[in-house]
């Protein structure tokens, strides 16, 4: 792509004064700079021919080639273009712009960081969530080292101020523009931006200032928790770095499923086989519960499917003392293989009832048929 009259894209005239051709780039520099036009993918490539321009009509003698060989410049490979990598934020331009310079930054030595959190993953069973335990885990995490309390030096001796960044952790690279000295501060290469280095480490953690630890833990499971909740142990985390605090660890709860029951909240729902009999009879039932097996009356005539709620039977609630329900569905267990004689004594029962209205559901749904199809 060919590239634009230097004039054109600093919008001045042939003729415009150092000056104004200074004032024009200053607007430009300011509107284009890709740190005001993040969400402009073209700021950049603007920002650059911008200053490729300035580069070249701001000095008088690159302005007088440009304005005799055009692009090609004297030599035919042209003015190449203007580096400005070193260039810092727009806040700094933007110094730049109404301070008339730049000085020396203020130290920014990297202060305490907090320690990463860590996850644990712990598996109990159903009744082990329902009435709450005390379980024992294992976990491995970076600690401070107490050979060396941390600073990552020999004992007896003490990091010594890195001599690249005096101590500061960072760097400064001065360019000079048109507008003065333009500071670049980058974290300093020698000491990783801790300000410090160690001549003499410490021998257990080799200067890393921490060492890695198997740490056993005791954790009260609450009544209560639930499938995918977490337990959270403020500090049991991963140490923190340069004073920091330590992270926090989070236990992750997996509730094993049970063979009866299964859980909605904190109310509990169980399906109960019952025969014919006690249905059309009516009977007391034994029910299970998460303590035991308790006694409940089942009325006569109870149809496949009933639901009956036992109150106060289902799981505790987190961090209170009442608790859920349990639902008990009952479904009638049909018999598959009959005797001669049991076949008989249905048939003949069938018999009695026939034409009766013992059978509610069984009414109503001929009744239905007759309004759809007729008698």
């Amino acid at each position: 792509m060919a590239k634009r009259d230097y004039y054109e894209v600093l919008g001045v005239d042939r003729n415009a004064t150092e000056e104004e051709i200074k004032r024009a780039y200053r607007k430009l520099a300011r509107k284009y700079h890709p740190d005001v036009n993040k969400d402009d993918p073209d700021a950049e490539e603007k920002f650059k021919e911008i200053n490729e321009a300035y580069s070249v009509l701001s000095d008088p003698k690159t302005r007088a080639q440009y304005d005799q060989f055009g692009h090609e410049g004297p030599t035919g490979q042209g003015f190449g273009g203007f580096d400005f990598s070193g260039f810092g934020g727009f806040d700094d331009i933007f110094d730049m712009f109404f301070g008339g310079g730049f000085g020396s930054r203020s130290s920014r030595r990297p202060g305490p960081v907090r320690g990463a959190d860590k996850r644990y993953d712990l598996t109990i069973t159903f009744e082990e969530a329902a009435f709450g335990t005390k379980k024992e885990i294992e976990i491995t995490r970076n600690e401070t080292c107490d050979e060396c309390g941390g600073t990552g030096a020999a004992k007896g001796t003490q990091p010594d101020t890195c001599p690249q960044c005096n101590g500061t952790g960072e760097v400064s690279y001065t360019q000079n523009t048109a507008f003065g000295r333009f500071v670049n501060v980058q974290t300093c290469d020698r000491c990783g931006g801790e300000g410090t280095i160690i001549s003499k480490p410490c021998k257990r953690c080799n200067g890393r200032k921490r060492v890695r630890k198997i740490k056993k833990l005791s954790i009260n499971i609450p009544a209560g928790i639930d499938n995918g909740q977490a337990i959270t142990l403020r500090g049991q985390g991963e140490a923190g770095e340069r004073g920091g605090p330590p992270g926090d660890l989070y236990v992750y709860i997996t509730v094993k499923p049970h063979s009866l029951f299964v859980r909605k909240g904190y109310d509990l729902h169980c399906d109960i086989p019952i025969t014919f009999v006690q249905a059309a009879l009516g009977d007391e039932i034994e029910v299970p519960t998460l303590e035991g097996k308790v006694k409940y009356k089942i009325p006569e005539g109870t149809q496949t499917g009933t639901v009956f709620r036992l109150r106060n039977q289902g799981i505790q609630k987190l961090r209170t003392t009442s608790r859920g329900d349990l639902y008990v569905r009952v479904n009638i267990d049909v018999p598959k293989r009959l005797t001669e004689k049991q076949k008989q004594i249905l048939r003949h029962f069938e018999a009695e009832t026939d034409g009766k209205e013992y059978h509610e559901q069984k009414k109503s749904f001929l009744d239905k048929m007759k309004d759809v199809f007729g008698a």
